[in-house]
């Protein structure tokens, strides 16, 4: 890409976000009259996510693969460790994620 492509790219992902982070106010201006519907999704939609993100990261576990089945499952239990002890969503995503590069990194099988 040239140097106009990478300013475009860079613009159009700026408006993207700052659009999708105010269309709600735009839609929504008063607090209080938040449809129910919407209220339900942002309480249940969190969950929703971590499920699919779980059932995403284990698509490919293969226990053909002795070498990323034991470093999965290592990083699963370092994320389920550190969530238990801490009930930190990001030092427990941030704890797995380092902990999956760097066994992956080291360990020879």
């Amino acid at each position: 890409m040239n140097k106009y492509q990478i300013v475009i790219t860079i613009g159009l992902a700026v408006i993207g976000t700052v659009l999708t982070r105010c269309i709600s106010f735009i839609l929504f201006p008063n607090p209080q009259k938040i449809p129910d519907f919407v209220r339900y999704l942002g309480k249940v939609l969190p969950f929703a996510v971590m499920g699919l993100l779980v059932v995403f990261s284990y698509k490919d576990v293969s226990f053909a693969d002795p070498k990323g089945f034991i470093i999965k499952m290592i990083a699963s239990a370092i994320v389920i460790g550190a969530h238990i002890f801490k009930r930190n969503m990001l030092l427990s995503i941030a704890g797995g994620t380092i902990s999956y590069i760097i066994l992956l990194q080291l360990i020879k099988i």
